[in-house]
Formats: C-alpha cells, structure tokens, sequence
C-alpha cells in the first residue's frame, strides 16, 4: 500500500461525491437557482420601469418644451399688440396735439384781429379829436394862410406821433 491505489477507498470517495452532488442539485440548487432567476427577472423588470420612465419623462419634456414655444409664440404676439396699440395710441395724440395747435393758432389769430380793429378804432378816435381840436382852433382864431398851414402841420405832426 506504499504506492498503490486503493480502488476500494476511489470508489467510494466516487460514490460519496455523487451522492453529494445529487442531494444538493435535489435539495440545494433548485432554490439558488430559483432565487438567482427571480433576482434576474426582478432587475430586468426594474430596468424595464426605469425605462418606461424614462420615456414618459422624455415625453413630457418634449410637452413641456412644446407649450413653452407656445407661449413665447404668445408672448411675441402680445408684444405686437402693445406696440401696435402704443403706436395707435402715439398717432392719436399726435392728431389730437396738431388739432390742439391749430385750434389755439386760429384763437390767437382771431385775438390778434380783434386786437387791431380796437387799435384802429382807438386811432380813428382819436383823428376824430384831433380833427375837431384842429376844426375848433381854425374856427376860433379865423386865421390866415400861413397859419393854417401851421396849424395843418401841427396836425400831422401830432397824428404821427400817435403811431
């Protein structure tokens, strides 16, 4: 037994090891297994929702993105508007400041014609006076020629100091 194998001791080691292996593929594999398979099938059915979310998140981006185009688009039309608006608004007052202008203009002009008939109703009055002063001088002093010539000339003298 130095050297030589012990056929007996072999076999049944051999004998011992197969039915080890077939109490534990019996009794011990078909749980790990089973295990293994239900964890394999649990992460592909997290990566599957994870997925899935993924896509409605992607989805509901693209949404998002979606009406806030809208609503810049609504933004830019309201700004159209205002400025539209404000440059109606502008125009109006424009108008409404040249009618304004032209209504004081005419006033002023009305004033200005007003003001020169007084003015020359207040020069006629006073012709009139000077005329009868000068009437009454020439009346009273039954001058001769070089004097009523003196006296016109004073006349005139005084009318344009008038002016």
């Amino acid at each position: 037994m130095n050297g030589l194998i012990d056929i007996k001791l072999v076999l049944t080691q051999i004998l011992g090891f197969i039915i080890m292996v077939w109490i534990l593929g019996r009794f011990a594999w078909g749980p790990i297994v089973a295990n293994l398979e239900a964890r394999r099938q649990k992460i592909a059915a997290d990566f599957a929702e994870a997925d899935r979310r993924q896509h409605a998140a992607d989805e509901l981006k693209a949404k998002y993105e979606q009406e806030l185009r809208g609503i810049a688009a609504q933004a830019r039309a309201r700004m159209q508007e205002a400025i539209g608006e404000g440059q109606k608004v502008a125009e109006e007052i424009k108008v409404q400041a040249q009618a304004d202008a032209q209504a004081r203009l005419q006033r002023g002009r009305e004033e200005m014609e007003r003001e020169r008939e007084n003015a020359k109703e207040q020069v006629k009055q006073q012709v009139i006076g000077l005329s009868i002063r000068t009437a009454e001088k020439i009346l009273r002093a039954k001058l001769d020629d070089p004097a009523q010539r003196r006296l016109a000339g004073e006349f005139i003298d005084e009318v344009g100091s008038l002016r």
